[in-house]
């Protein structure tokens, strides 16, 4: 004969689940959207991963490229790469697609005309000076110790020509990789334009302002053809933009503000947008938007409509989304929190894609735990459950 609870467990189990659910409820009712799963890609207890890139491949897999080392400013970072089948409703086992002796980080991917692959990888190679001039408690002691050895090591401290951003082409759905050529960083991708060319928008430049890259081959020369540049530079510095080319023809612009000094709970942390009309040679003044968070990721959907999403790391800390009619007007009105219950404020970078009209997964990086659980992330515990590459599938309802 099957348990059954007493009624009143029932009646209690019930409420638990309507005061867990009562978040993401008032979340669909306020922005016309619905939940319909967070769920898990890849998780290790003793591995950091954090930073994803996502595209479809021309045979129609989803792959989810992103940084798996031991701690946010570890100095030996990989990139693996995630693959889904079944239009994200599972995933394989990652598998090492970059990895060299330096910290290997920042996977972007621009999808070519043909549905090939640019991938933008960033190799940092960090030295004594980079751990000691941390803040005091960055991290324990014993950790900092170990990375200046291994950052001392002859041949990490030699391989200097591999300190810099680098390029690959796979056109085999990601499964293999192009040799490296040199290339320019893009946290998220850059754009194969409507005229056959290809642009990227740098990480940005010692001045806080973000270059614009152009190439006439995705593995070529790449000329630098503007710069946007930041108009506060007192008090923000940009980094971290994200470009799309829209149906029209405009390429837009969405750039991450960071506060001076750094603060990631400033009000001074909300992106700033801009737009070219000639395949990015010239720029409109960059204007603030009200959308807070960093940094943003842009993806025009099926319908005309520009989504942008972004990480939210002040409480409640989590995933936003905003939709905008042109890429250019965004009203907090239109913001949809996807989770509001990360444990603390090491997470987002999320990235979007539109899986079928109306339905989207957004992937992002944060801890796989409960809110609430997690102490205090300066320094970070050694044993406690790292941030994982965390998945969300929703629907816009209209």
């Amino acid at each position: 004969m099957p348990f059954l609870p007493h009624p009143s467990c029932r009646l209690i189990g019930f409420a638990l689940l309507a005061v867990l659910l009562s978040p993401l409820i008032n979340a669909a009712d306020k922005s016309n959207s619905q939940i319909l799963r967070h769920f898990s890609i890849y998780e290790k207890r003793d591995a950091y991963c954090a930073w994803p890139a996502i595209a479809r491949t021309k045979s129609g897999d989803l792959v989810v490229l992103f940084t798996r080392t031991e701690e946010h400013m570890a100095p030996n970072g990989e990139i693996l790469l995630s693959r889904s089948t079944d239009n994200g409703e599972t995933w394989m086992p990652p598998a090492v697609v970059y990895d060299t002796i330096l910290d290997d980080r920042e996977s972007g991917v621009t999808t070519l005309s043909d549905g090939s692959l640019l991938a933008h990888f960033r190799s940092v190679r960090f030295t004594r000076a980079t751990y000691e001039s941390m803040p005091t408690g960055s991290y324990e002691q014993s950790f900092i110790d170990r990375w200046i050895g291994y950052v001392e090591k002859p041949e990490y401290a030699n391989a200097t020509a591999l300190n810099r951003a680098w390029h690959a082409i796979s056109d085999d759905n990601g499964f293999t990789w192009s040799q490296t050529t040199p290339g320019h960083d893009s946290i998220h991708g850059g754009v194969h334009l409507q005229n056959g060319s290809f642009l990227v928008a740098s990480y940005r430049d010692d001045a806080g302002n973000i270059g614009l890259y152009a190439s006439d081959e995705a593995l070529g020369e790449w000329n630098p053809i503007a710069t946007v540049v930041c108009p506060r530079p007192d008090t923000i510095r940009f980094g971290e933009p994200h470009i799309i080319q829209l149906d029209s023809g405009r390429v837009i612009m969405m750039i991450r503000a960071t506060a001076i000094p750094y603060d990631d709970q400033s009000p001074d942390c909300q992106m700033w947008g801009t737009y070219s009309d000639d395949n990015g040679t010239t720029w409109a003044k960059p204007y603030q938007t009200p959308l807070w968070g960093f940094p943003p990721h842009l993806l025009q959907l099926s319908d005309g409509r520009v989504l942008c999403s972004y990480g939210y790391r002040r409480q409640p800390f989590g995933e936003r989304v905003c939709i905008s009619q042109n890429g250019i007007d965004w009203n907090l009105e239109n913001e949809i929190i996807l989770r509001d219950d990360a444990a603390n404020g090491d997470l987002g970078y999320p990235v979007s894609i539109e899986l079928e009209t109306g339905k989207i997964l957004t992937v992002y990086y944060q801890p796989n735990i409960p809110k609430g659980s997690t102490p205090s992330t300066h320094p970070p515990l050694p044993n406690r459950k790292k941030p994982g590459i965390m998945g969300t599938i929703w629907k816009i309802d209209k």
